[in-house]
């Protein structure tokens, strides 16, 4: 029978203990009188925010350059060349080189080729009835 009245009385008084000693989650208020949690959540809150500036910076340089760098031999876009037969102003028929950039599946890309020629017609739909 005294074992039982034992844990509840224990239990209380760790509860007691704690609460008295001030384990606090909250160092933002504390006694001015030790204000050793207070100053060390403020310069630990510095710190952390410095250091995980510089982490994140060093990280996002490293994953730009290494997607710059996959981006290069990515083959999933590649250049097709189609010719054209045009008549110049003198009445010469010439052939005129036309680069289009297309997908992995061969659909032009909207973008125009990086080659300067003009971005590809729209495509129209079939009014023929």
């Amino acid at each position: 029978m005294k074992t039982f009245h034992f844990f509840p009385v224990g239990a209380l008084l760790v509860l007691a203990t704690l609460t008295g000693t001030g384990c606090r989650t909250d160092y933002g208020v504390g006694s001015p009188y030790h204000p050793g949690p207070a100053a060390g959540k403020a310069i630990g809150t510095g710190v952390g925010v410095v250091a995980g500036n510089a982490a994140g910076l060093g990280v996002g340089v490293v994953q730009g350059t290494a997607a710059g760098v996959a981006d290069t031999f990515d083959p999933s876009y590649h250049m097709v060349r189609y010719w054209r037969t045009e008549t110049t102003a003198d009445g010469r028929t010439i052939q005129v080189p036309y680069d289009v950039l297309v997908d992995q599946y061969g659909r032009p890309v909207k973008a125009p080729a990086p080659t300067g020629n003009p971005p590809p017609p729209p495509a129209s739909p079939n009014t023929n009835k």
